[in-house]
C-alpha cells in the first residue's frame, strides 16, 4: 500500500560553500594589477590594451558567477558594463568628439546602475545620508566651472547622474554602496586632473585607476552576492514529496 505523506525537503544550493563561481572574477583581478602596476612604471604599451581589456573581464566575471538565468540582475549589470567599456575605449583627451561620447557613454552606464540599485539590487529606501553627494556635486561645480568652458553642462548633468547612482547604492548592500562610492571618488579625480589647473597627484593615473577598478569590481561582486542570497533565500526551495511507501 502507498499513502499519501505530503512533506517538504531543501533543494540543495550548488552555490552553497566553498568558492562556487567566483573565480570568474579572477581574469578581472589579473588584468587590473597588471592595468595599475603599469601605469606606474609608465609602460603605455601594456596600460593601453589592459584597459580596454578591463570592462569584458568584468562582465566575465558577472555573467560566470550569477545563476541561471542572469535575469534583471545581468541584464542591467550588463548594459552598465558594456557601456562603460565604450566610455574606457573613447575617454581619451579632454574637448575632442571622443571625449565627449565617453562621457556620454559613462553616464549611461552610471544610469543603468542608478536601475539596478533601485530595482533588483534594492533593500531598504535611500538613507538620510545620500543628501551627502548634494554638497558633493553642488562643490564639483563650483571648483570646476570656472574651467570647463562649453563643457560645463555635460560635466554638470554627468555629475549629477553619477551622484544619483551613488545614492541610490545606499540602498543596496554595504559592498554595492562602497563600490559606487569609489567610482565616484575616482571620477571625481579624474576631473581635477582634466579640468582644475595645476592638480597633481603622485601615481595619480595609477591611483585614480584603483578606485575605478575596485569601485566597478565591488558593485558586481556585491551584486552577485546579493542575487545568490535572494535565490538563495527563495531557494531554501521547498519542494513537496507526495507519495511514500508504507502499509
Amino acid at each position: 500500500m502507498v499513502r499519501s505523506q505530503p512533506y517538504l525537503q531543501h533543494t540543495p544550493d550548488p552555490y552553497a560553500g566553498g568558492m562556487g563561481r567566483w573565480w570568474g572574477f579572477v581574469p578581472y583581478v589579473v588584468v587590473g594589477v597588471i592595468h595599475v602596476g603599469s601605469l606606474a612604471a609608465g609602460v603605455s604599451a601594456v596600460s593601453g590594451p589592459t584597459k580596454v581589456a578591463l570592462m569584458p573581464t568584468l562582465a566575465l566575471a558577472l555573467f560566470v558567477s550569477l545563476r541561471r538565468p542572469p535575469g534583471a540582475v545581468g541584464l542591467w549589470g550588463g548594459i552598465a558594463l558594456l557601456f562603460a567599456w565604450g566610455g574606457d575605449i573613447l575617454l581619451s583627451a579632454p574637448g575632442g568628439v571622443g571625449f565627449i561620447i565617453g562621457l556620454g557613454l559613462f553616464m549611461l552606464a552610471h544610469a543603468a546602475y542608478l536601475v539596478l540599485f533601485l530595482r533588483p539590487l534594492r533593500d531598504r529606501g535611500i538613507p538620510r545620508l545620500a543628501l551627502a553627494y548634494v554638497p558633493w556635486w553642488a562643490a564639483l561645480l563650483v571648483l570646476l566651472a570656472p574651467h570647463l568652458g562649453v563643457l560645463l553642462l555635460p560635466v554638470a548633468v554627468y555629475g549629477l547622474v553619477l551622484g544619483a547612482s551613488s545614492a541610490a547604492a545606499l540602498a543596496s548592500t554595504r559592498i554595492v554602496a562602497v563600490g559606487a562610492l569609489l567610482f565616484l571618488l575616482s571620477d571625481t579625480l579624474l576631473a581635477f586632473k582634466l579640468f582644475y589647473p595645476g592638480f597633481h597627484l603622485w601615481q595619480q593615473d595609477a591611483i585614480i585607476m584603483v578606485g575605478y577598478i575596485a569601485g566597478q569590481g565591488l558593485i558586481i561582486a556585491g551584486a552577485v552576492l546579493h542575487s545568490r542570497q535572494v535565490i538563495s533565500g527563495a531557494a531554501g526551495t521547498l519542494s513537496p514529496v507526495v507519495a511514500t511507501p508504507g502499509s
